[in-house]
């Protein structure tokens, strides 16, 4: 039992993080025509803006509240907030942030489903990749009914230590895991899956956000006369 959880939760991080960046490269460099969204609105504007806002908005309080709650080490917060009145605030903006995304990316998935245009434009690894992470959202969502029962922070502090090792490289870090919760583990096994598939998907278009945009000359369009 030890050996399997240094193997998922010891190595398998590495693997899926050295996938993640090597194939994400490779991809960029050799299948520059495939680096794409591949937006589906022109097909269908049916339900898309609800849920495409609502997807987007939540998964990325998601991914930078992870981000900075499981890589800031505990001492940095310590003199403003407790571990627990931190895992309080990660339950209630991260439950918030979870239901708007499970939601946005259910009303998304049903959409490349039974809409017959957006359907026969997509491929396989579309409908997967969106299928994980309604289930991945969902399994987060699910990781907040044991958290309610130990409001101590001690689970959040034991996944922030996981994070960090694997992060930081020292070590040992399957051990931070041994006495987790069987959804806890699911919740990141996934999760490490969806990074090792990432740049085999459309998610690769996220190393490309339009920061830009932001800071661009304005576009002066004139009517035809």
């Amino acid at each position: 039992m030890n050996y399997l959880n240094e193997l998922l939760f010891g190595l398998y991080p590495y693997v899926a993080g050295t996938i993640f960046l090597a194939g994400a490269l490779l991809r960029f460099d050799h299948g520059q025509y495939t680096w794409k969204t591949g937006s589906s609105q022109m097909l269908s504007k049916r339900q898309m803006r609800l849920a495409s806002n609502l997807f987007h908005i939540g998964i990325l309080v998601i991914f930078f509240g992870h981000l900075v709650g499981l890589l800031t080490p505990h001492w940095v917060y310590a003199p403003f907030i407790s571990a627990g009145a931190k895992q309080v605030t990660a339950i209630i903006v991260g439950g918030i942030a979870g239901v708007m995304c499970l939601v946005g990316g259910a009303m998304l998935l049903h959409r490349r489903l039974t809409q017959p245009r957006v359907r026969a434009t997509s491929s396989r690894a579309d409908i997967v990749i969106l299928a994980l992470l309604v289930a991945q959202v969902s399994l987060g969502l699910l990781t907040i009914i044991p958290a309610l029962g130990h409001l101590d922070g001690g689970a959040m502090l034991s996944l922030a230590e996981w994070a960090q090792a694997i992060v930081f490289f020292k070590g040992g870090a399957a051990e931070h895991l041994a006495e987790m919760g069987l959804i806890y583990k699911l919740h990141i096994l996934l999760g490490l899956t969806i990074v090792l598939v990432f740049p085999f998907t459309r998610l690769v278009h996220v190393w490309s956000a339009p920061l830009g945009y932001v800071g661009r000359r304005y576009q002066i369009v004139r009517r035809r006369a």
